[in-house]
């Protein structure tokens, strides 16, 4: 199953991995047309295995299992449903040594963040989701007419689950669990880039006792097979994950349709740090908010707003501990910044530090692609550009901060809606009545006071404006996985 990395950094072993096949009524098959798609390690830039190139035939096949599965499952009582999902969880606890080393080969990601973050999130998913998955109920409705009145809360149907590259493992299970908990089947299709572990994890749910069928994994790429899951008549609801712009086409497609849509997309947020913030703790929230995973999160805080007595202080701070933050072979347990997950992003970074030094960026530190093999670059700290630019105003998606400053809270609170995006925001300040005032005021999905990327199963999260609409985790997720039926009986 494994082999030992020959390169002195990698210090735990990396997978050795089999050729993916795509994952249909319970069973493992080759795609009908025969293609397949290279996966590269971001690490190295090497090849590392294949996986199916699925069609529009085998994403109508993959439709057809789950509409034969949802009957079953969707009378299945939610308590054994439960017992389902808690025997999920404990088997990714189980196989937690493969998931780490599958998504850190895939993705790139350091195993020390991995463990903790990507694959322990999804266990608990699934445990948060099979609690909920038992309470599941309707309520009587008191009426003036001679009738008893109630509701019935049903699974929405089959479910077309389009997850991207940056996290797919936490990205894929906050659909999957909640939908497995309502009681609707699913059709997977993860991110060309990084499908491994949705792979991974179609055999765990078979070993914990999901029956055949309920979840189906296709692997290929979105303008083909997404693009048909969504058009697709038997497809009853899409949940998405990825940029704004493909968000856009997905929601008008489905809306044509008339099919619901939850929608989690690009994110630009702000973080202030107030003058009466702890300074340390602001430092490293800041680090913290915008190396995590590389960069590419889209609820990380790549614009950094300071107040203007704070503001030489915290630059200087930045200049002095980013450099210090570990970068290197993501299977190295030191190593805090892994690559980016392809050549694709690696540029789009590149192109946007570029752009920055062109319009008169001070480039505090990095600036360029770290001089090893792979896809990496180097934590970037850009000061005194306009809010106008484009490298504040766009999502860059990787290890890029801008920093700028502000005078009074009114002029943070501006800058920081002053974008298109809102999917998550947050501020540093040691006063109460401060934090709340400007936590209702930011135009943001999630707001974290203090810190950064505190995230929790039953804590809801999502955007508006062009980051998307609806939410993931929370019983907010698990609602939009079912549909309110009204019962109205006479008894006159």
């Amino acid at each position: 199953m494994t082999t030992l990395d020959d390169r002195p950094a990698a210090t735990l072993l990396r997978p050795d991995v089999k050729p993916g096949r795509l994952f249909i009524g319970g069973q493992w098959q080759e795609a009908a047309e025969g293609g397949r798609i290279n996966v590269a390690d971001p690490s190295t830039g090497s090849v590392v295995t294949s996986v199916a190139r699925a069609g529009t035939a085998d994403v109508n096949d993959a439709v057809d299992a789950a509409r034969a599965a949802f009957d079953g499952w969707a009378a299945t009582p939610g308590r054994h449903r439960a017992r389902i999902l808690h025997r999920v969880a404990d088997v990714i606890r189980a196989r937690a040594d493969e998931l780490v080393a599958v998504e850190s080969l895939d993705v790139g990601k350091p195993v020390a963040l991995c463990r903790p973050v990507d694959v322990e999130t999804t266990a608990e998913q699934y445990e948060y989701y099979a609690a909920l998955a038992q309470s599941i109920d309707g309520a009587t409705r008191q009426i003036p007419i001679p009738a008893h009145a109630y509701t019935r809360r049903e699974p929405v149907g089959v479910v077309a689950a389009i997850t991207p590259f940056n996290f797919p493992l936490i990205l894929s299970s906050s659909k999957i669990a909640p939908a497995l908990a309502a009681g609707c089947t699913v059709v997977h299709k993860p991110a060309e880039d990084t499908p491994l572990s949705a792979l991974l994890m179609a055999e765990i749910l078979a070993e914990a006792g999901v029956p055949a069928g309920v979840v189906n994994v296709v692997t290929g790429y979105g303008a083909e097979i997404g693009e048909h899951l969504l058009r697709h008549p038997g497809i009853d609801k899409v949940a998405f994950t990825g940029s704004t712009a493909v968000g856009r086409h997905a929601a008008s497609v489905a809306g044509a349709q008339l099919k619901p849509m939850t929608m989690e997309l690009g994110g630009n947020a702000a973080h202030i740090i107030f003058e009466d913030a702890d300074l340390d703790k602001a430092i490293g929230a800041a680090i913290k908010g915008f190396v995590f995973n590389t960069g590419q999160f889209c609820m990380g805080g790549p614009r950094l707003l300071v107040a203007s007595p704070l503001y030489d202080a915290v630059v200087g701070a930045l200049a002095g501990a980013v450099p210090h933050v570990p970068l290197g072979d993501p299977f190295d347990p030191a190593t805090v910044i892994g690559p980016m997950a392809g050549e694709r992003h690696l540029s789009k970074v590149e192109r946007y530090v570029a752009q920055a030094k062109e319009a008169g960026g001070r480039i505090v530190t990095g600036g360029q692609r770290a001089d090893r093999p792979g896809f990496f670059f180097e934590p970037t700290v850009i000061a005194d550009l306009p809010d106008t630019s484009p490298v504040v105003q766009e999502e860059i998606f990787g290890p890029v901060l801008t920093v700028q400053r502000f005078d009074t809270e009114d002029e943070a609170i501006a800058m920081a809606n002053g974008t298109s995006y809102g999917l998550a925001a947050g501020l540093q300040t040691e006063n109460l009545a401060r934090a709340h005032r400007v936590a209702a005021r930011l135009q943001a999905g999630i707001v974290w006071v203090n810190d950064w990327a505190m995230l929790d199963p039953a804590i809801p999260f999502g955007g508006v404006k062009d980051s998307g609409y609806g939410r993931e985790y929370g019983p907010e997720a698990l609602a939009s996985y079912t549909r309110t039926k009204s019962v109205v009986i006479s008894l006159a």
